[in-house]
């Protein structure tokens, strides 16, 4: 089995920052997509920032520039660099990593169980 592990979450003020990690464990052939999304109370959980294994990013326009992810791939970790933290980032944090098991397997996703991120004004 595959598990995911964050890491990092708490309550911070607005303006300030806060850092995530998320590693991944157990039987990995290997890990392309890596990321985060977050839902916050009474929405639909969205993508926060993506980076595949080569390095290409993909963030959400709330979060550009302010908010930077990263991976050791040799660790199989995620991370999420949070600055300029404001209110409406409050949510829960969910680490995502597209799994392959083995060289013959296709891959799957999977799900951290999250950590909260409480931003107050």
């Amino acid at each position: 089995q595959v598990q995911l592990v964050e890491s990092g979450g708490g309550v911070v003020q607005a303006g300030g920052s806060l850092r995530l990690s998320c590693a991944a464990s157990g039987r990995i052939f290997s890990i392309d997509v890596m990321g985060w999304y977050r839902q916050a109370p009474g929405k639909q959980r969205e993508l926060v920032a993506v980076i595949t294994s080569g390095g290409s990013r993909n963030y959400a326009d709330s979060v550009k520039g302010r908010f930077t992810v990263s991976r050791d791939n040799a660790k199989n970790t995620v991370y999420l660099q949070m600055n300029s933290l404001k209110p409406e980032d409050t949510a829960v944090y969910f680490c995502n990593a597209d799994v392959r098991r083995w060289s013959w397997s296709k891959s799957y996703d999977y799900w951290g169980q999250g950590t909260q991120v409480t931003v107050s004004s």
